[in-house]
């Protein structure tokens, strides 16, 4: 499927701080109740994860998937695409990241998922916007703290 879902929000903290909290991959459990744990797989010569395996329980969506991180237009986006999972067959998304002044950053996700069963697309793209929704508002909270 072509079509991704996508959603923005400003949050009330320096475009340095968001983009530290989006790039610690390994730390996404402690804002994101969706994500249960990360394993990190591999690393660049940066140390930023280019593979890692996370659980996911994000209500219809619930999986543990392997992703590939691509930072090649970082620090303005983190992409990641599936390598591997147990249910979803394609999930592939992105953090585009923007300064709206010295302390607001906007943060957009987009994400696209492929199930193994058949699901109308209605409802795909709802459980797409529920995931990043929470995902943004969790990111808010907290970087805002």
């Amino acid at each position: 499927m072509t079509d991704n879902s996508a959603g923005s929000i400003s949050i009330e903290a320096p475009f340095e701080a968001v983009t530290a909290i989006l790039f610690d991959i390994a730390k996404y459990p402690t804002w994101s109740t969706s994500i249960k744990s990360v394993e990190i797989l591999s690393t660049d010569d940066q140390g930023r994860a280019t593979s890692a395996k996370l659980s996911i329980d994000a209500g219809m969506m619930r999986d543990r998937v392997s992703l590939d991180y691509d930072w090649s237009q970082a620090p303005g986006k983190l992409s990641f695409s599936l390598s591997d999972a147990d249910l979803l067959t394609g999930m592939d998304g992105a953090y585009i990241v923007e300064a709206e002044g010295s302390d607001t950053t906007k943060v957009t996700y987009e994400l696209t998922v492929s199930l193994s069963m058949p699901l109308p697309a209605m409802m795909r793209t709802k459980a797409e916007k529920t995931t990043i929704d929470q995902a943004l508002s969790q990111l808010k909270a907290f970087a805002e703290k």
